[in-house]
């Protein structure tokens, strides 16, 4: 086991996840920074938290906690998560994901959520120790399910009062306790689109770091009921066509991979 504050030699060729509030350094061509530490225009790391956080194409990677607006990094600039999504490299996505997820449960478990103690990093394995209680926590994991529903030769899309101007998506919600993922599918179908389902097929699953889902994708099938869309969560949803489709996720989303599938576009 590589220990998660473990830290590169000066000469070790390395992907670097900068991380400053919710937003990741990119160099001008839109990438992680890699290279040697020597050969980086990087300021002096020592004044940072470092934290290995797995591979990518055979080359450690390591966060950086940086601070916010931070404007020691040259040569980039600090962009959102979804920049490296557009760019359609899921490799990158998921390991830059991960290290927002990671640097997301540092600064928020600095304190000890049973007595109010300064916590502190645990030197081989990720998490974080209260020495006083002896409370433990590790990086938070939220699940939730996220489905695309069929009646007949149309798609149920709708509008989140997140998505971008004009973009449709189909719908997803967090798992609540005591509930199963088939139990949660259909309670969120239900509160949000008035409807109910039959059919429920799982496909994949995408860590989602929006800031710490894990995104369970499913299908299934209009059962029964009238379209009802929530207007606290929605601005507004429809039946579509398969073949007359609104602006949707862009590939490489479980979302867009799950309309795909079911409107017959894939197998996979």
């Amino acid at each position: 086991m590589v220990k998660p504050y473990s830290r590169p030699a000066a000469d070790e060729p390395a992907w670097w996840c900068i991380i400053s509030s919710d937003q990741i350094f990119l160099t001008d061509d839109n990438d992680l920074p890699f290279g040697c530490l020597q050969d980086l225009p990087f300021p002096d790391l020592t004044k940072y938290k470092v934290i290995f956080i797995g591979e990518l194409r055979e080359r450690a990677c390591y966060l950086i906690m940086a601070d916010y607006l931070d404007d020691s990094f040259v040569g980039g600039s600090f962009n959102s998560l979804r920049t490296l999504l557009d760019a359609h490299d899921l490799e990158k996505f998921a390991i830059a994901g991960r290290a927002r997820q990671f640097s997301d449960f540092v600064n928020t478990h600095r304190f000890c959520g049973r007595c109010g103690s300064r916590m502190q990093a645990v030197d081989w394995e990720l998490a974080m120790h209260c020495q006083q209680c002896q409370h433990r926590c590790y990086p938070r994991v939220s699940p939730c399910i996220i489905v695309a529903i069929t009646k007949g030769d149309k798609l149920l899309l709708a509008q989140g009062k997140r998505h971008k101007q004009g973009m449709y998506s189909i719908l997803a919600g967090f798992v609540e306790a005591g509930e199963s993922l088939e139990q949660a599918l259909q309670r969120e179908v239900h509160e949000e689109a008035g409807i109910e389902v039959k059919n429920i097929t799982y496909h994949l699953s995408q860590p989602w770091p929006f800031p710490h889902s894990l995104m369970m994708g499913y299908t299934a099938e209009w059962a029964g009921g009238e379209l009802h869309i929530d207007p606290y969560e929605l601005v507004t949803g429809d039946w579509f066509e398969f073949d007359n489709l609104p602006p949707i996720p862009p590939a490489g989303t479980i979302a867009r991979t799950l309309i795909e599938k079911a409107i017959g576009k894939t197998s996979q």
